[in-house]
């Protein structure tokens, strides 16, 4: 049984028909390198990757934060093209609070927008609703990101405002951040709806 007490203790893989998302371990970096180098992945980001020592900083802290509990990131493998597509992962995850953040998500560009990113926000969001039990899951994106706001709002997100001057990113560009969320009450018209083709009829 998966409590919050143990959460981090256990692999948790999740899956359907579309997508896998796989605990992230050290035998990811090589497979995630050569997506992590298109280098237009990074432009509204906070973290800047521009080469292998700038990808190894990133994905030993996102294995740093798991350890200490504060993050559960994920390898995205693409069952529908065969490949490893990106990352994501759970972050500033509040368990007392039943809160946690869905982000630092990127795929491959060629894998934009053939549906993969809508598998993997449903696998996440089922997870956290039904299985941990949250109350709420926050996502967050620079103000200049309207690709990633309109991306939000097409699966249901409710935008709740900016945060202004709200970051520094690595390149000392000072960012506003536009902030989305889902809530438990609402998560079952939006997986009626939204994410519909995703559920399994009954037989």
């Amino acid at each position: 049984m998966i409590t919050t007490d143990n959460f981090f203790e256990q692999d948790h893989t999740l899956e359907n028909e579309r997508a896998r998302l796989e605990p992230l371990t050290e035998k990811h970096f090589d497979l995630l390198l050569p997506i992590a180098m298109h280098t237009e992945l990074w432009e509204f980001t906070g973290a800047k990757v521009r080469s292998k020592a700038d990808f190894k900083r990133y994905f030993d802290t996102a294995l740093a934060e798991k350890k200490a509990g504060s993050s559960y990131p994920f390898a995205i493998y693409d069952k529908q093209q065969n490949q490893y597509a990106g990352c994501t992962r759970y972050g500033n995850i509040s368990f007392p609070n039943k809160r946690v953040e869905i982000g630092w998500t990127w795929y491959h560009p060629a894998l934009q927008r053939t549906g993969i990113n809508k598998a993997c926000k449903f696998l996440l969001l089922s997870f956290g609703f039904e299985t941990l039990d949250l109350n709420r899951v926050e996502l967050k994106t620079s103000i200049l990101n309207l690709k990633s706001q309109g991306a939000m709002l097409k699966i249901g997100a409710v935008k709740e405002g900016t945060l202004r001057q709200h970051m520094i990113n690595e390149d000392g560009q000072v960012r506003d951040t536009v902030y989305f969320s889902f809530i438990k009450p609402d998560w079952p018209t939006i997986k009626e709806t939204v994410f519909k083709e995703f559920i399994t009829p009954l037989t």
